[in-house]
């Protein structure tokens, strides 16, 4: 997360549900923005992929925040 801050991201946007439990949410330097659906594959997550174009246009705080199908 820190190399992700150091080098500008953003935000980090990822399928990983277990993400809030391997970090520490309290320190998190950028936004992260978790996909939830049934299954990570492309078909399942197109239809997420507006919401969360729209949530990055957004001003963002550094939390997570959940995109769910």
């Amino acid at each position: 997360m820190r190399l992700a801050a150091d080098h500008e991201f953003d935000a980090i946007v990822t399928v990983d549900q277990g993400f809030e439990y391997q970090q520490n949410v309290a320190d998190l330097p950028i936004p992260v923005v978790i996909l939830i659906a049934q299954r990570t594959r492309l078909q399942e997550l197109r239809p997420l992929v507006a919401e969360v174009i729209a949530l990055l246009h957004g001003d963002l705080e550094p939390r997570i925040y959940r995109v769910v199908a």
